[in-house]
């Protein structure tokens, strides 16, 4: 017993004598870890952000895709597939060609930039890095700001979907994301006159999502409804989707995709601070989709006595917009609470559009639209440093101009060429009538065939 105590006390001294000679290295290391990070190191993490999250980004317009596909008959499927890549494409050369610069070279608190073909310009001379701990590569910016007008195009493809012909749709995207979007894009994150005024936009709620519903908008007043969608004495007769589990993997794709959406518009990854600030939005965004799914299924009971797993879907989408105007600021509950009201307002715009007799086959003038002014209102609630006043500004000034825009391109379009099928080319199907490829040949042809 006596060798056991003397033991222990050895022990404790020998642990006591260690301690006191680590302190001073455990006080060095936590001075070293306090240290600003070098230069190149913040700049090959900040561009790491940019290309990863824009990925992610990317990949939202499979989601688009995905969950259009599911939501429109089978016979218009091949049109959704083929606008949607259709529009990535001419997204990616127009934002090159000229809406970059459009957004960002010159703004100078004006109205927009100097338009012209982007080109890279990187701190590195003759091998050497020449850049300061806030820098990027050029390159992985330009791509992060490329897939966000993709995401604004890929919203109006839904809204407009099964009765409108190809060619002035993509006409269309050319003017929205060449023109359209980078001028109003240049007014807020371009330093232009409404962030002099104090708007606040985190990640697009208004700048992206408000813009492609409100194109979508003018486009579905033009277009009309498809055939057979609301009788002559008001009636609404359902058209449901063709494919209910491609549908769900669009939303979970575009869930997926949003982390990039929000979390890369950080626009850094080079501190410490900067991880914790993404990673707190990746929670809330995850918060606020999940509420926008629970609270769409709880309205749907309430009102129509079943759960409708098109508003679960869309109900996810609803939060996740609600949220992108400020992902960073909200505790769990307001996250909670922004995309919970987001997924009631989901569930109630779509019957009011219906008696507005505005034909949306996917819903995305409510998720977009919608949600997109709902998110951007909210702000204030959350960031002691925006008001109300500047918030209405922002989503009044950008909604007209958008609206507007977007209306006379339609009404162009629609007197020069025509923008929508014929009765019969919409019985037929787009997919035969405007392409002459189906999306399911097997089904289209009987039972025998399918044997």
């Amino acid at each position: 017993m006596i060798r056991t105590k003397t033991q222990l006390a050895l022990a404790a001294s020998a642990a006591v004598i260690a301690a006191a000679m680590a302190e001073p290295a455990l006080a060095q290391d936590a001075a070293e870890a306090a240290l600003p990070v070098a230069p190149e190191t913040s700049f090959i993490f900040n561009s790491f952000s940019f290309l990863v999250h824009g990925f992610l980004v990317m990949w939202m317009a499979a989601g688009f895709a995905m969950l259009e596909g599911g939501l429109v008959r089978g016979k218009n499927t091949t049109m959704q597939m083929t606008k949607n890549i259709a529009l990535y494409s001419i997204s990616g050369l127009m934002y090159w060609v000229i809406g970059y610069n459009l957004m960002y070279n010159g703004v100078d608190g004006g109205f927009f930039g100097i338009p012209g073909p982007w080109s890279a310009s990187d701190p590195i001379v003759d091998g050497a890095f020449e850049g300061d701990a806030s820098g990027y590569a050029a390159a992985s910016d330009w791509f992060f700001q490329m897939v966000f007008v993709a995401t604004a195009a890929s919203i109006v493809s839904g809204t407009l979907a099964e009765r409108i012909k190809l060619w002035p749709f993509l006409i269309f995207i050319v003017c929205l994301t060449g023109v359209i979007y980078p001028i109003q894009g240049a007014w807020q994150w371009g330093g232009g006159w409404l962030a002099e005024a104090g708007f606040s936009d985190f990640a697009g709620s208004t700048l992206v999502h408000s813009v492609g519903g409100w194109a979508a908008l003018a486009g579905a007043i033009l277009l009309g409804a498809r055939t057979g969608k609301y009788g002559a004495d008001g009636k609404v007769h359902p058209i449901p989707g063709a494919n209910l589990p491609l549908a769900t993997l669009g939303t979970f794709i575009l869930w997926l995709g949003w982390f990039g959406f929000n979390g890369g518009s950080q626009l850094a990854l080079g501190s410490a601070a900067d991880a914790i600030s993404i990673a707190t939005i990746y929670m809330n965004t995850n918060l606020a989709a999940a509420a926008g799914v629970v609270v769409a299924i709880l309205v749907t009971q309430a009102i129509y006595g079943k759960v409708d797993l098109t508003m679960a879907l869309n109900g996810a989408l609803g939060g996740l917009v609600s949220i992108t105007a400020e992902p960073l600021t909200p505790s769990p509950m307001m996250a909670v609470l922004i995309g919970g009201i987001g997924g009631v307002l989901v569930v109630l715009t779509v019957p009011l559009l219906d008696k507005l007799k505005i034909d949306d086959v996917v819903g995305a003038i409510p998720v977009h639209l919608v949600c997109g002014v709902w998110g951007t209102l909210a702000v204030p609630l959350t960031n002691s440093g925006t008001n109300f006043g500047s918030q209405i500004l922002g989503i009044v000034s950008i909604g007209a101009f958008v609206f507007v825009v977007s209306f006379v391109i339609w009404f162009v379009l629609k007197m020069a060429m025509g923008i929508r099928v014929s009765e019969e080319e919409e019985t037929i199907g787009l997919d035969k009538a405007e392409l002459g490829l189906e999306a399911y040949p097997e089904f289209g042809r009987g039972s025998q065939s399918i044997l």
